[in-house]
């Protein structure tokens, strides 16, 4: 099933359980503006609420660039009182928008500035061998916050810094993300998409109720005390388990694959 004709900014698919989303914008490296914004806020509206979506995958048009973050030139709409502004990740993150369904990012070329909210609330991160990673923000006299404060729950806190304090200066390699953590595997950028199909499609012929209950149970964590992060996940399993916990003779077992 093929929804892309509702969006100008990205296409929407959903196949065989699969939601997949395809930033599409690679005349302007797949920046976004306001209208991807709002077209994200829908699109997750309809991943958390549609039972048929197990899985999300998030990936780019053209060659140069995953995203570079915002338009500079045709950017997003800023309330006036900057205390009732929006901030991006209000309409990017999918855990921002409550979407456990586990979301595959397949990052290729430029991965840049705002394109971390997407990474960050992001379960899986693959990305293709040319890919590159960097934060613009204080090269052209910007803070930059919210993009590395989320970066620091996945990377070690110095890489975190690194990318968001040089700019333009550096930009990290494939390579190095993954020896960090940042992805979990590195591709050929023939084979990228592929690939996250594959591990999306996985993930969808899972019982889908342990699956999302294992997605909230550990972002929800993120924000407990270590003592509330030790108890409160037990009822994650108390409401998913019953409901989907199949009987272990009957299972098929994968024929499965070392990484």
């Amino acid at each position: 099933m093929t929804d892309s004709t509702q969006f100008r900014t990205v296409l929407f698919d959903v196949s065989d359980h699969v939601a997949t989303i395809t930033l599409n914008r690679p005349d302007v490296l797949n920046s976004f503006n306001q209208q991807m914004l709002d077209e994200h806020a829908q699109i997750w509206q309809r991943c958390r609420t549609d039972d048929d979506i197990r899985a999300v995958v998030l990936r780019a048009a053209g060659d140069r660039a995953f995203s570079t973050g915002v338009d500079r030139k045709n950017g997003r709409v800023r309330h006036d009182n900057p205390f009732s502004a929006d901030d991006p990740g209000m309409f990017l993150g999918a855990k921002q928008n409550r979407v456990w369904k586990p979301l595959i990012c397949a990052v290729h070329g430029m991965c840049a500035g705002g394109a971390f909210y997407w990474l960050n609330e992001a379960d899986v991160i693959i990305c293709s061998e040319e890919a590159t990673f960097f934060d613009p923000h204080t090269t052209y006299g910007m803070v930059s916050a919210l993009e590395p404060v989320g970066l620091a729950r996945r990377i070690p806190i110095g890489e975190a810094m690194r990318i968001a304090l040089f700019g333009l200066d550096e930009r990290m390699s494939a390579t190095r993300a993954h020896t960090i953590g940042l992805v979990s595997e590195v591709v050929a950028r023939e084979e990228l998409w592929g690939r996250a199909a594959t591990l999306a499609a996985r993930l969808a012929a899972k019982p889908p109720l342990a699956v999302q209950g294992t997605v909230k149970a550990v972002w929800d964590a993120f924000s407990m005390s270590p003592g509330a992060a030790r108890e409160v996940p037990l009822h994650y399993t108390q409401l998913g388990n019953p409901g989907s916990q199949l009987d272990l003779g009957a299972v098929e077992k994968p024929k499965w694959e070392l990484r």
